[in-house]
C-alpha cells in the first residue's frame, strides 16, 4: 500500500490549477488501468449530449439481457471522465460477467449540484427504458460508485425513492462521501491521511455544494436523511486509513436500523482511492467481495 501511495505522488499536478489537476488525475488513473478485457464489446454512446460508455461481455446474451451496473466515477466531483475510470470496468470485467455502463456526468465547479445527479438519473432512466443497448437487461440493474461517485450512487437511490421509482437491485459504494459534517471520528483521526485529507475534501465540497443549505439535502449528502427504509440493499467498502471511513460505516448502520440489508467491509491498511492498487492482498479481497456481491444481486 505504501508503494501505491509513493507511486501516486509521481502524478502530482505541475501547478495548482483545475486543468493541471485534471490532467494529472488522468495520468495517475491510466497508470493503474488493467489491460482491456479480451472479447468484450466497448462502445461510447451519446445520450442527448450525455456521454456513456458501455462495456459488455462477448458470447451469447442471456435471454433477459445482461445484468448491468451503472458505474459513477470518483474524483471529487471535479475530476474524472470516461477515460480516467476504465480501470474500474476492466477490473470488474475480469471478475464478473455482467455489463457496466459508465456515465460522464457534468463536473463541478462548472456544474455544481444537482447537475451531476441529474445526469446520473438520466443515465439510469435510459437503462430502465432500454435506450442504451438492446442487449442489456432493463430489470437486473445495480448502481456502483467510488468516492464522489459513491455519493452520487447513493443520492441516485434516494432520488428514485423520493420519486416513487423502483430501486436498483443493490448499491455498491466504495469509500463514499455521505455527509458534509466534520464530526465523525475518522474525520479527526485521519484528517491528513494519504490520498485524501479533510482540507482536500472541503475544497471539493465547495465546488459540488457551494450552497451550504443544500448540504442538508439527502439526495446530495445521503447520511442527512431521517428515514432509510425502502432504499436498495447495500455493500459499502471503506478504507480504514481514510477520513471517510466512518461515513460508510454510519450509512450501513442507518440502512440496517431501518430494515435495509446492508454490509460494511472495512479494508484494513487501505487508503482512499486504493481500489486501483491491484495486486495488494487486501485490495484483491475487496475486489473478490464486491464482484461476488454484484453477482448475487444480479442473480437474485
Amino acid at each position: 500500500m505504501q508503494a501505491y501511495v509513493d507511486s501516486s505522488q509521481r502524478f502530482a499536478p505541475e501547478e495548482n490549477t483545475l486543468v493541471a489537476r485534471r490532467a494529472a488525475f488522468l495520468r495517475a488513473c491510466r497508470d493503474c488501468t488493467p489491460p482491456v478485457p479480451e472479447g468484450w464489446h466497448i462502445d461510447d454512446i451519446n445520450l442527448e449530449g450525455l456521454r456513456l460508455r458501455c462495456y459488455r461481455p462477448g458470447g451469447a446474451v442471456p435471454e433477459s439481457g445482461w445484468p448491468t451496473v451503472l458505474y459513477v466515477h470518483g474524483g471529487g466531483w471535479d475530476l474524472g471522465n470516461l477515460d480516467t475510470h476504465d480501470w474500474f470496468a476492466y477490473a470488474l470485467a475480469q471478475r464478473a460477467r455482467m455489463a457496466i455502463v459508465a456515465v460522464e456526468y457534468r463536473l463541478a465547479p462548472e456544474y455544481s449540484y444537482p447537475a451531476p445527479l441529474q445526469d446520473c438519473l438520466k443515465a439510469w432512466m435510459a437503462l430502465r427504458n432500454g435506450e442504451v443497448d438492446a442487449n442489456l437487461s432493463r430489470m437486473a440493474l445495480m448502481v456502483a460508485g467510488d468516492s464522489a461517485g459513491g455519493t452520487l450512487a447513493a443520492g441516485l437511490c434516494r432520488a428514485l425513492l423520493d420519486g416513487g421509482q423502483p430501486q436498483p437491485l443493490g448499491q455498491l459504494l466504495v469509500y463514499p462521501v455521505l455527509t458534509a459534517r466534520p464530526d465523525l471520528p475518522s474525520m479527526q483521526e485521519h484528517a491528513r491521511a494519504p490520498m485524501m485529507t479533510v482540507a482536500g475534501l472541503k475544497q471539493s465540497l465547495q465546488g459540488f455544494l457551494p450552497n451550504e443549505a443544500e448540504r442538508n439535502d439527502p439526495c446530495a449528502m445521503p447520511l442527512e436523511a431521517d428515514d432509510f427504509a425502502g432504499l436498495a440493499p447495500a455493500l459499502v467498502i471503506v478504507a480504514r486509513i481514510d477520513p471517510l471511513c466512518d461515513h460508510g460505516i454510519a450509512y450501513a448502520a442507518a440502512l440496517t436500523k431501518h430494515g435495509v440489508p446492508a454490509e460494511v467491509w472495512v479494508g484494513e491498511g487501505m487508503v482512499h482511492s486504493s481500489l486501483r492498487a491491484f495486486g495488494v492482498a487486501e485490495i484483491e479481497r475487496a475486489w473478490a467481495h464486491l464482484s461476488t456481491q454484484l453477482l448475487r444481486w444480479a442473480n437474485g
